[in-house]
Parts: C-alpha cells; sequence; structure tokens
C-alpha cells in the first residue's frame, strides 16, 4: 500500500499562489475560500526578513479531525490521506474547530465539511493542481515508501520539518524541507469536551432517526390507504346513488 504525503521546499516559494488558484479552478471552491494557503513569515536568513510558507490540510496521523466528527464521516485512509465523506457529514463543524492548522471550512453550498483531499474528489489519479501548476516546484508529491518517487529522495537528502502548533499535539504528515517557522496558528485544538462525549452516541442516534424515519414512513402509508379507502366508498356511493336514481326512472 503506497503512503501518500506532500513535500514543500518553502524556500523556492515566491508567492504567486498559482497553487490556490488552481485547487480553486480543479475543485470549485467557492469564491473567497481556499483549501491551500501562502503565509508571510519572518525569517533572519532572508535578505528581506520574511519568506513564504505553503501548506495545506496536513493529512495528520491520528488526526484530531477524526477523534471530534460524530458520524464518522472524515477518517484516516490507509495509504495516508485524510478523506470526507460528505453523505455522512451533518454540517456541525466539530471537525473544523478541531483542526489546529484552519484547514477545513463548511461549504457554503452544500454545507458540509470541506478541505484539501489531494484532488481525489475531483480528479482521481492525477497529481493535485498545486503540484501540477506550481512553477518553481516547491511542493512535490507522491508514495513515500517509494524509494524511487521524488518525495522519498527528498526526505533523504534534506532536513524534514513538520509545523506543529503548540499544545496542539498535532502529527502532520506535511513536510517541510529545512527550517521553517510556523505562522498564522493557533496555540491549540479546541475539540470540546461535549463532541468527544457525543461520537460515542452517533449509532443510537442514527438508530433513532431510523426508527422515526420508519414511523413517518408508516403514518404516511396509513394515510394513503385510509385515503384509497375513502375514495372507494365514494365511488360506491355515487354508483348505489345512480342506480336508484335509474330505477326511479323505469318505476315512473
Amino acid at each position: 500500500m503506497a503512503r501518500y504525503v506532500m513535500v514543500i521546499d518553502s524556500e523556492k516559494c515566491m508567492n504567486c499562489k498559482a497553487c490556490i488558484i488552481a485547487c480553486q479552478q480543479r475543485n470549485h471552491v467557492p469564491y473567497g475560500l481556499s483549501r491551500n494557503w501562502v503565509h508571510e513569515t519572518d525569517s533572519k536568513s532572508s535578505p528581506c526578513g520574511f519568506k513564504f510558507q505553503p501548506g495545506a490540510c496536513m493529512h495528520c496521523d491520528d488526526p484530531s479531525c477524526v477523534r471530534a466528527c460524530p458520524t464518522g464521516a472524515t477518517w484516516k485512509g490507509a495509504d495516508g490521506a485524510v478523506e470526507i465523506d460528505r453523505s455522512r457529514c451533518i454540517g456541525c463543524g466539530s471537525c473544523i474547530a478541531a483542526c489546529p492548522y484552519h484547514a477545513r471550512f463548511r461549504h457554503p453550498v452544500t454545507g458540509t465539511a470541506d478541505k484539501c483531499d489531494y484532488c481525489r474528489t475531483s480528479t482521481p489519479g492525477e497529481v493535485p493542481a498545486c503540484v501540477a501548476v506550481c512553477p518553481v516546484h516547491c511542493r512535490i508529491f507522491g508514495d513515500a515508501d517509494d524509494p524511487s518517487s521524488d518525495v522519498a529522495k527528498a526526505l533523504a537528502s534534506r532536513k524534514a520539518v513538520h509545523v506543529i502548533p503548540m499544545n496542539s499535539g498535532a502529527k502532520p504528515t506535511l513536510t517541510y524541507l529545512d527550517a521553517t517557522t510556523p505562522a498564522a496558528l493557533p496555540e491549540g485544538e479546541t475539540v470540546s469536551y461535549p463532541v468527544d462525549a457525543m461520537r460515542p452516541l452517533a449509532k443510537g442516534v442514527t438508530w433513532v432517526g431510523g426508527l422515526v424515519l420508519a414511523a413517518l414512513t408508516g403514518t404516511f402509508v396509513r394515510q394513503l390507504i385510509k385515503s384509497s379507502e375513502k375514495e372507494d366508498e365514494e365511488i360506491a356511493a355515487e354508483k348505489k346513488g345512480a342506480a336508484a336514481e335509474a330505477k326511479k326512472e323505469d318505476n315512473a
């Protein structure tokens, strides 16, 4: 099984924002929202005193968003990607609040959680749009367990750095090459106790919801039967009345 990761050489980034625009176009991200970003960070090594730090969903190991989701709509796949099943998402926002990287948002059209999925939904089997369009190749994507991949070669030849917000306990797989400074990141995740407590109840809620749906369906069917019986009675009464009128005319 492949283990897909993204590696970023932030020293190359020139903040052209091609990665952001390409992602928005390929994945139909609404205006004003984005699945990825480029932050500006302080840098003593840079002549201008700052540098750029591209980012996106970190596809963490033991992700807080997965722990926070009460319906199991988000999960960590065996190949390393954290994904969302939008048919199961109820739009509660728990995963959005739990992400220490602000990598998730609620889609204004569908009402469900949205984030980077390596462009699997839009173009499965292809490299992510952000990787494909980067003019300086600062984003690298591939199978980290394949020694011949560009990702594996980069990780083997350069120092790997993970950006971990303070007190978050995050285990990001998105990796930066050489030194990079965290930018615009909160101090910790915000998984609330009520969310953690509700998660075991999700199956029960689904079960109760199924009973309610069954009850409503039964009521609807009964109403249909009653309506049909009433119509039959009315038709029978009309026929009986017509027969009586015909008999009167014959007797006359």
